[in-house]
């Protein structure tokens, strides 16, 4: 489950390679993205 959610993080390329100079917006994209993965995990159950 976990390499899943991995995998699925790194389909996103903006956080992949780390554009975001400041930290504040580098951790709003890494918790959205995390969240989006979550929402598809859920739909997929």
């Amino acid at each position: 489950m976990v390499e899943r959610a991995i995998s699925w993080m790194n389909r996103f390329r903006r956080l992949l390679i780390r554009w975001e100079k400041k930290l504040e917006n580098y951790r709003a994209l890494a918790e959205f993205v995390c969240s989006f993965v979550a929402h598809r995990a859920a739909r997929l159950w």
